[in-house]
């Protein structure tokens, strides 16, 4: 039984071995029926152009191999001649002029409040009475104990002037009465205390208490504003400091009011910068007067410009014609006659950027023209002839021709059509 076994597995084995054979040969037989039908007979004469061709005629050879045979069309722009102001931008926040978060200084419960929500209140007006009574009576005790004082010191001095009191006497009556004036005095501040008032001309904010509450010492009641003008407090980096000063430009722009801008100039600047960030802090005031200044509020999110110098003649030449190579930007100017212009391969010297275009530094003139499109086989070399083609005036002339042939498609149909 088990030679029967290895009789089975040497067969199958063998069977195997022959599949694999039988189809590595099947894979290999068009390959090799296609190689003896490329070799040519040995009686078989070369062909003229094979003949022509030898170790003198080759093209990789000949002298204008690589070089195109006729003018590189290319696209171009002109260098333009601007000013070109250089800002700095950087996000800030409004505040008001002035902003307060009233609090009281002491203990006690409201009594009465002398104003509304958003109502507009005057410096030194009463907004929030908290109970007084025990203070008014220790005024009252005071001013009672004072005026005992007082006729005290005035019938020691009629004594003194019949000598029936001794100068000392007098003195002590005016001790007395001054110490009681002094109480006086303490009680009528502790009493003002158990007011709030308003510490500026404002507007009041929504108040978080009501009469009957009972607040301590620290409490917040009520916010109020004077934003007569506004302030944006924004940051800007170390390298743009040297060239701050009070008195500078901004533009402020806010998400909240799009499409508008607001002029400010440069208040104050910090004494110092941040140690994280390495930045300044800057105020800048917009003017009580200015447009649409009445819609602003506190705590708004600014995008501010800050105009830092102005480039006048600054030369621009599209974003598009900068070629980077090697770590460099380089520019493909057009030299020569202006119908039959050449290459010229200048490095570019790269100055401010603004959006689409860029200022080039040396190189160039206003009115030059540099290539946008098409450098890639420029940059081999210089003085290829150029051939400056106008996408626009194409896509005009295709965009006519396509029109024609719709009209005429539309004519033939509807005379097939009669």
């Amino acid at each position: 039984m088990t030679l029967k076994k290895k009789i089975h597995t040497v067969g199958a084995l063998a069977a195997l071995v022959a599949l694999s054979a039988a189809a590595y040969w099947w894979q290999l037989r068009p390959a090799a029926g296609l190689s003896s039908q490329a070799k040519p007979s040995e009686g078989q004469a070369a062909s003229p152009s094979s003949q022509g061709k030898g170790p003198g005629n080759a093209d990789s050879k000949t002298p204008n191999a690589g070089k195109p045979s006729g003018p590189i069309p290319v696209e171009v722009g002109t260098v333009e001649l601007l000013a070109l102001p250089e800002d700095a931008q950087t996000v800030g926040t409004l505040k008001a002029r002035q902003s307060a978060l009233l609090k009281p200084e002491v203990s006690g419960r409201i009594v009465k409040l002398g104003f509304t929500d958003g109502q507009r209140v005057r410096q030194g007006q009463v907004l929030v009475q908290l109970d007084d009574s025990l203070q008014a009576a220790q005024l009252q005790q005071a001013e009672a104990q004072a005026s005992i004082a007082r006729s005290n010191l005035k019938r020691n001095k009629e004594l003194l002037a019949q000598s029936f009191v001794s100068a000392s006497a007098v003195d002590q009556a005016q001790a007395a009465l001054d110490v009681a004036e002094a109480q006086v005095s303490l009680a009528r501040a502790q009493q003002g205390r158990m007011q709030v008032r308003a510490p500026f001309d404002g507007v009041m904010g929504i108040r978080s208490v009501s009469v009957g509450d009972y607040v301590k010492d620290g409490s917040d009641l009520v916010s109020i504003e004077d934003a007569s003008s506004m302030w944006v407090d924004f940051r800007l980096p170390e390298r743009s400091v040297p060239r701050l000063k009070v008195g500078q430009p901004v533009e402020v722009t806010l998400d909240a009011l799009p499409g508008r801008s607001f002029k400010a100039q440069i208040e104050a600047l910090d004494t110092q910068l941040e140690a994280n960030g390495r930045s300044l802090l800057v105020r800048a005031r917009l003017p009580a007067n200015a447009p649409g200044s009445g819609e602003l509020r506190s705590g708004l999110f600014a995008r501010v410009s800050v105009l830092l110098s102005t480039h006048q003649n600054a030369l621009l030449v599209p974003e598009e014609a900068l070629v980077p190579q090697g770590g460099q930007q380089y520019l493909i100017k057009l030299s020569g006659d202006a119908s039959a212009p050449t290459a010229q391969r200048i490095e570019a010297k790269l100055g401010l950027r603004v959006p689409g275009k860029v200022e080039i530094l040396s190189g160039l003139k206003a009115g030059d023209r540099v290539v946008t499109a098409g450098q890639a086989k420029l940059m081999r070399g210089e003085g290829q002839a150029l051939k400056i083609v106008d996408v626009d005036k194409q896509g005009a002339a295709r965009a006519g021709l396509a029109g024609k042939g719709a009209a005429a498609s539309t004519s033939a149909a509807s005379a097939a059509s009669r």
